[in-house]
């Protein structure tokens, strides 16, 4: 035994070997390389001809982006510009002419929009973003924040507009006026017979009753900020105001439609997919063109009804049939024993809505919603089409100054940055919402 016990006793390990550093082919640049660029001979050819193709673009990209042009005042400055710094090829100067974005960046942004209250639309767009913390980061921002959200779909066209601080006022009081109705009618009447009640008298107030009051409390306390006409809205202040009301008016509308899609009242269902068919049916740029010139047919004589109110009207009703859809298919999607679930916990159909299934269809949506508010977002410029000066109508009316009429990528460059920040941020926000609402783990 002994003997035994020391032949073996070399083989009991007494100390541990430091552990080594992995091949450096396996780690860092080189690993993630070779695990993803050159896993087999075709795909080292397809890297090395991509790689090859992008160096060219950025070589012939980089001397065009970085042109002497800054200072320019027109075109032909820019040409000679470039010609004093040896930017002179077989076709030309070589170079972009940005003195055409330093001159004229205020009004793509801003329009015709008068200078001096540039302080209105940019508090507006700014309180944006404070109205939608709580909305978009509920875990991270003070409830109490909610009231302000309240408030500021009222703020938001008073600073644009401006006029009289009581228009606002007496416009949210037709909200109070729907919401008490409902609490404290749903007893007596009924919900259903309270909403109906409460949306009659919400139309009374606005359409009759609110002018008069709203004229008697100016001639007592004029408070008001200058007004400007739709006409001095443009650029890309346009295409926010219209993609952001739009967006947020679709979103509610397209939950109603899918639901009423799939309801059991013939009348509901029928209505829905009528309206629903219709819309998926006619494009966007005929809608607009209805809202410019034949809704004005169909009004009472006299009547003013403004083009950009009349053009989010027709963008949100186009989003909202897209929407729906979306969250059809999102409905569409949950498990029967979540519907069998709700009615075992002796929920009605709105209790069920509001806290089993549409959470969770809203959730499985979350692309196809973000989808479509971004597809609406960039379907703002086609308003150019009836006369609107969004972007890129504004580009065709700097390419008609004679200084800078010939100017093109520059211009679009420019305003498809712009575009490619909003529609990037909201494609960013969508996958961080679907992190955070994940709650399967496999």
């Amino acid at each position: 035994m002994s003997n035994l016990h020391a032949d073996t006793v070399a083989f009991v390990r007494e100390t541990m070997l430091p552990q080594k550093e992995p091949p450096a082919s396996t780690v860092g640049i080189m690993g993630w390389g070779k695990k993803n660029l050159f896993t087999g001979p075709f795909n080292t050819i397809v890297t090395v001809l991509c790689s090859a193709f992008v160096a060219y673009v950025l070589w012939m990209l980089i001397p065009w982006f970085f042109a002497p042009t800054w200072n320019a005042t027109s075109l032909g400055e820019c040409r000679e510009m470039l010609a004093a710094a040896g930017r002179v090829g077989d076709h030309g100067t070589f170079g972009a002419c940005w003195g055409v974005i330093r001159e004229r960046w205020i009004q793509l942004l801003f329009g015709f929009y008068p200078a001096e209250l540039y302080w209105r639309p940019i508090a507006a767009f700014l309180l944006l973003f404070v109205a939608l913390a709580p909305v978009l980061f509920a875990d991270k921002v003070p409830g109490k924040l909610l009231i302000f959200t309240a408030i500021y779909p009222f703020l938001f066209p008073w600073l644009l507009w401006g006029g009289t601080i009581w228009s606002p006022i007496c416009a949210a009081l037709g909200f109070v006026i729907l919401w008490a109705v409902v609490k404290y009618g749903s007893e007596a009447i009924g919900q259903l017979g309270a909403i109906i009640v409460a949306v009659i008298a919400a139309l009374v107030w606005w359409l009759f009753l609110s002018g008069y009051v709203q004229d008697a409390l100016v001639s007592v306390m004029p408070l008001a900020i200058e007004t400007v006409a739709s006409r001095d809205f443009g650029g890309m202040m346009l295409s926010i105001t219209i993609g952001v009301v739009a967006i947020a008016c679709s979103l509610p509308l397209g939950i109603i439609l899918a639901l009423g899609r799939r309801s059991d009242l013939l009348i509901v269902k029928a209505l829905c997919v009528g309206f629903i068919e219709f819309i998926r049916g006619v494009p966007l740029i005929t809608l607009l063109f209805v809202a410019s010139t034949l809704l004005n047919i169909f009004l009472p004589p006299g009547t003013n009804f403004d083009i950009i109110l009349r053009v989010i009207i027709m963008a949100t009703l186009f989003s909202a049939a897209y929407m729906a859809e979306v969250i059809r298919g999102g409905l569409a999607a949950l498990p029967k024993g979540q519907y069998e679930g709700a009615d075992s916990l002796g929920l009605d159909y709105w209790q069920a809505q509001r806290l089993i299934i549409m959470p969770q269809a809203l959730k499985i949506s979350i692309p196809g919603i973000v989808s479509t508010f971004i597809g609406l977002f960039k379907d703002t410029t086609l308003v150019s089409v009836i006369g609107l000066l969004d972007p890129l109508g504004l580009s065709n009316s700097i390419r008609a100054d004679q200084s800078w009429n010939g100017v093109v990528w520059e211009l679009y460059g420019f305003i498809a940055v712009l575009f490619f920040i909003f529609c990037f941020g909201m494609s960013r926000y969508s996958m961080y919402l679907e992190r955070r609402l994940k709650t399967d783990h496999h």
